[in-house]
């Protein structure tokens, strides 16, 4: 059997994922920084009949939780295939370049970017040895500079910039480790989610979680002809004044 890791998978985007994945017959480590809100979506999901999934306590932006993460995993299995980066914070708003603090700029980076670059790098062994790995980093359309240039563009969303740079670092990222990984069978790619009614959105959106999951978990399915390095943001290309995220 398969298995997978999700971040930030109690509730919204994450946990449809993490739900799409078992029922493709993964084994889903459903990971929550919080281990009691794990356990009870994973309550939830075995009583809809999913049994192949686990809670794991898993904090991005801390490192001993994340080294706990993988020692208990580890313990349980030898290989990891699929690795889902979508723990992420928007940082509050309003957000602005001349006002932002620093702390804001550190509180936000350090979970939607440096928590990826630790999670990735702690279970990088485990998903060597998987004969087809994927890792999908959760971006947002939000994060393009080329959109984001286009300062006259009435249809672009206002403008978030703690949370659009974190996520444009993200992007970068992800390109970076795909090309390290580009002779080996890795397939690392960004992908946008769409504007989707969570918690995150204050339960506003054009998508729903259940497709938003469905756009993340594409890319931990394909196969060894698929992209690999790219961003992905089917939503806002197919409606570019809907998505803002």
């Amino acid at each position: 059997m398969k298995s997978a890791l999700v971040t930030g998978a109690n509730k919204g985007i994450g946990y449809e994922v993490a739900k799409i994945l078992a029922q493709k017959g993964f084994f889903v480590y459903l990971g929550s920084r919080s281990l009691d809100k794990g356990t009870a979506a994973v309550e939830r999901l075995k009583a809809e009949g999913h049994n192949n999934i686990a809670a794991v306590q898993l904090d991005v932006t801390d490192q001993q939780s994340v080294d706990a993460s993988r020692k208990t995993i580890g313990e349980q299995i030898d290989t990891l295939d699929v690795l889902i980066n979508n723990a992420g914070i928007a940082g509050g708003f309003e957000q602005s370049a001349l006002t932002s603090t620093t702390d804001v700029y550190k509180t936000v980076y350090e979970t939607n970017l440096f928590g990826v670059v630790r999670v990735t790098q702690a279970f990088i062994d485990m998903l060597q040895k998987s004969p087809e790995p994927r890792i999908v980093n959760v971006s947002t359309s939000m994060a393009s500079l080329s959109l984001a240039a286009d300062i006259y563009n009435d249809n672009y969303p206002q403008r978030y910039v703690v949370y659009q740079s974190s996520k444009s670092a993200l992007n970068m990222y992800t390109i970076n480790l795909a090309y390290e990984l580009r002779n080996t069978p890795f397939k690392v790619n960004a992908v946008c989610p769409g504007w989707t009614q969570t918690d995150f959105t204050g339960l506003q959106g054009t998508s729903t979680p259940e497709q938003a999951g469905q756009r993340i978990a594409k890319y931990a399915l394909i196969g060894q002809d698929g992209p690999t390095g790219k961003y992905f943001s089917e939503e806002y290309f197919a409606a570019p004044s809907t998505c803002p995220w």
